[in-house]
């Protein structure tokens, strides 16, 4: 049988855990080469080992001169990108009335600026008819109690994926959004914060509000990720594919 995405150039940025991670190594399964990036080396060289067909370089994605790092050394040495994963980002909680200037700059940031200029550089690269991920959220779609930073945040993102495919569209260029629901990763853990009872209780107070019942996992986000990559979705565009129980629907 052969593979989805057989001899294919991956960029995942944010791969070196979570739904990253899963889905760098889904990319792998299929046959592509899977570059990751992150800021933390330790994570890197243990995300590469476990993915297998991969390499590794550390890149904060909200840092200009690290973009072109990575673009430069992705040139050097593989000559294109076929698949865009543009999945570093993340957030924390702070209601209105606490909100920092520091904690709006730290979000935008990552999942807003760095986003934007991850893709921007990376156009010289990406082949045409390429596919670009971008990780949104299906909290950019409802109301979640001290969380509307990052979900603004994200919304930016799905309103990125609509206007670049008219910008793309001289080169068959495909841009969508994964919009994940709840999912157990380390960072969804991280805002309840270390406390085992309190992470519980969060997962079942989401869970209850999903309409499956349940959280999800990283592979099942890493799965529709490798649909959303390969010929597949070759008539897919612009569209936000909420991986999440349900949760967005209701």
């Amino acid at each position: 049988m052969s593979r989805k995405l057989e001899g294919k150039i991956a960029v995942v940025t944010g791969g070196s855990i979570g739904i990253g991670l899963a889905t760098a190594k889904r990319f792998a399964s299929e046959g592509a080469h899977v570059i990751v990036t992150g800021r933390r080396q330790a994570e890197l060289a243990a995300a590469v080992s476990e993915i297998g067909n991969a390499s590794s370089i550390r890149v904060d994605s909200s840092n200009m001169a690290e973009l072109d790092t990575l673009f430069d050394w992705v040139k050097s040495e593989k000559g294109r990108i076929d698949v865009l994963f543009v999945n570093a980002g993340g957030g924390s909680r702070l209601p209105l009335g606490n909100i920092t200037e520091e904690h709006y700059d730290d979000i935008f940031g990552r999942n807003v600026k760095g986003v934007l200029f991850t893709v921007q550089k990376a156009l010289p690269l990406l082949a045409d008819g390429a596919s670009v991920i971008l990780n949104g959220s299906a909290a950019a779609s409802g109301g979640t109690e001290a969380f509307s930073v990052y979900a603004a945040s994200k919304a930016a993102v799905r309103s990125f994926a609509r206007n670049w495919i008219l910008d793309l569209k001289g080169r068959g260029i495909r841009v969508n959004t994964l919009s994940p629901g709840p999912t157990k990763t380390p960072g969804f853990f991280d805002l309840a914060g270390p406390d085992a009872a309190r992470q519980q209780g969060m997962l079942d107070a989401l869970a209850s509000r999903i309409p499956m019942g349940r959280v999800g996992d990283p592979d099942e986000i890493a799965k529709a990720a490798v649909f959303l990559a390969s010929d597949d979705s070759s008539f897919v565009n612009g569209i936000e594919l909420f991986v999440d129980g349900g949760k967005a629907q209701i």
